[in-house]
């Protein structure tokens, strides 16, 4: 298993973090604990000591099966990282709650990874107001938590803002190779190096996205490695920058535990000729895109309900990954009915305050058209 060091913090840990919130689950929603614990199981043996949870996985389930799943194994042979859910916290008192249940369910007396939760601007700026910040340095100076961290979802001004409070022991980011421009992205990347800020990567793989295109795609990365899985280049891509130190995975079944251990077990940095071909790929993907929607929502509200940004985002991304199943939580249940393109009673208020200059009443046709069809699954 490849290992990276925190110089700074003193740990080396496993490139292959365990994501736990993507547990597989039985009939009755739960987490399916027999499965879920093999595969535990499977990535400890093979040499995964980083396992990532948070208070609300699995409905609050995540944390408990995880403190019952890993009490076999010794305390100080692998890491466990959890996060304060800042929005269940308006004071320093719910955060003692909190945490003091996060210990209880996951069976010890330490966090050796604690994360202020999912932090943008607003959400920062409470931590700070209500004296969080200290509360969760007071538990360091206690030995209660190890190393202080937080996750991040907003913009990179914010990222900035956040990473400068505070000589932080580590981040958590989304990053992969088609998100470089979004949240943090590579200039977050750059600015943590620079501040010898280990990083932990979330969603390297998308959200699956990256590891399931169409034949045109898929043929690319095959023809560099037919052994190799297409999630296993995205994968590559993220853990061959040098100051990513943990690329969680939240893994669903044996078969993603064996190929990620596959990849990391034996871990190649992306070669150049694989990164030139990775660098095709987004400017194909890119390209696919159906039109120039930035989503500045100038032409919202519309007289007729349709929520026109929203529509134009779910259809880009259909088109762009040209697979239904990425857009279909979104379509079928993200988007209320009476928003959907399909209500435009083209008035044209619209194009004609469209910064963009969008054909936006030809478009929303072609958006109930095309995820009405759903042509393109696989």
């Amino acid at each position: 298993m490849e290992k990276r060091k925190m110089d700074r913090l003193g740990e080396e840990i496993s490139l292959l973090g365990f994501g736990c919130m993507r547990f597989p689950v039985a009939e009755d929603g739960k987490i399916d604990r027999k499965q879920a614990e093999k595969m535990l199981d499977r990535a400890y043996a093979a040499g995964v000591n980083y396992f990532d949870t948070a208070y609300p996985y699995h409905n609050g389930e995540s944390e408990v099966f995880v403190g019952e799943a890993m009490k076999k194994y010794d305390r100080n042979s692998f890491y466990l990282a959890t996060k304060l859910p800042s929005w269940m916290v308006n004071s320093v008192e719910d955060a003692e709650k909190c945490f003091a249940t996060q210990l209880e369910r996951l069976q010890t007396d330490y966090i050796d990874f604690y994360l202020l939760h999912a932090m943008n601007r607003d959400s920062w700026n409470k931590m700070v107001k209500l004296g969080v910040v200290e509360y969760c340095e007071r538990l360091q100076r206690e030995g209660k938590i190890r190393h202080f961290g937080f996750s991040f979802h907003d913009s990179y001004e914010a990222f900035e803002q956040i990473l400068n409070y505070r000589n932080w022991d580590f981040c958590q980011i989304q990053l992969n190779y088609m998100d470089v421009n979004e949240q943090a992205g590579m200039r977050g990347y750059k600015l943590a190096e620079e501040k010898n800020v280990p990083l932990v990567i979330m969603e390297p793989v998308k959200g699956g996205s990256l590891a399931a295109f169409a034949e045109d795609i898929t043929a690319r990365l095959r023809s560099l490695d037919p052994q190799a899985s297409t999630a296993s280049f995205a994968l590559r891509w993220v853990g061959s920058l040098p100051n990513v130190k943990v690329v969680l995975s939240g893994m669903s079944n044996m078969e993603q535990v064996e190929d990620n251990l596959k990849t990391f077990g034996d871990f190649r940095p992306l070669s150049e000729q694989e990164s030139r071909v990775i660098d095709e790929i987004v400017e194909t993907i890119n390209g696919r895109v159906q039109n120039g929607c930035t989503g500045c929502r100038y032409c919202m509200p519309c007289p007729a309900g349709v929520d026109i940004p929203r529509n134009f985002r779910i259809w880009n991304t259909y088109h762009m990954y040209q697979n239904y199943n990425m857009v279909k939580g979104g379509w079928e249940g993200g988007i209320a009915d009476e928003a959907k393109a399909k209500n435009c009673i083209k008035c044209g208020k619209c194009e004609k305050i469209c910064p963009q200059k969008l054909s936006i009443r030809a478009d929303l046709e072609r958006v109930q058209e095309d995820l009405d069809k759903k042509e393109m699954i696989f």
